[in-house]
């Protein structure tokens, strides 16, 4: 009888084990790169809204930049259309991505250069990205840009 109830609970742990969440079906280091490109190009033409695609369209989505901490797709999104109202105040954006590491099956974290070609003069720095792979894609969670 203990080897049977033995046997069943080896069983029970190896179960519990395999229900476990596999990783993301999609390698990030194959899929984030293309997505940045993919947003400065859509810098570059002008359009924010296509830019802000891949951020997480939460409350709960951090941006952190020199005037602090907003909170939220939407309140980002705003402050984006109030500092670049127009295609020369968003010049051409450049992004170098440093290195990507992934922090656990569903996260990883991008370090970055970002540069802004303008007439009124250049701009740039460098940014951390942190993604979070939900509802089937990457998406940025949080974003320190400075």
């Amino acid at each position: 009888m203990k080897r049977i109830l033995l046997s069943l609970s080896a069983l029970l742990l190896i179960l519990t084990a395999c229900q476990q969440a596999p990783p993301p079906g999609e390698d990030p280091t194959s899929v984030i790169p293309g997505v940045i490109a993919k947003q400065v190009d859509c810098w570059n033409s002008g359009d924010i809204a296509c830019f802000m695609e891949d951020y997480w369209h939460s409350d709960s989505l951090r941006f952190i930049g020199k005037s602090g901490i907003t909170y939220g797709w939407k309140k980002t999104y705003d402050n984006y259309q109030k500092n670049y109202p127009d295609k020369a105040t968003m010049g051409t954006l450049s992004l170098e991505m440093i290195s990507l590491d992934r922090t656990g099956p569903e996260s990883c974290f991008v370090i970055g250069r970002w540069h802004i070609q303008r007439e009124a003069g250049d701009i740039g720095g460098y940014f951390t990205l942190l993604w979070k792979y939900m509802d089937g894609r990457w998406m940025i969670v949080a974003d320190h840009s400075s």
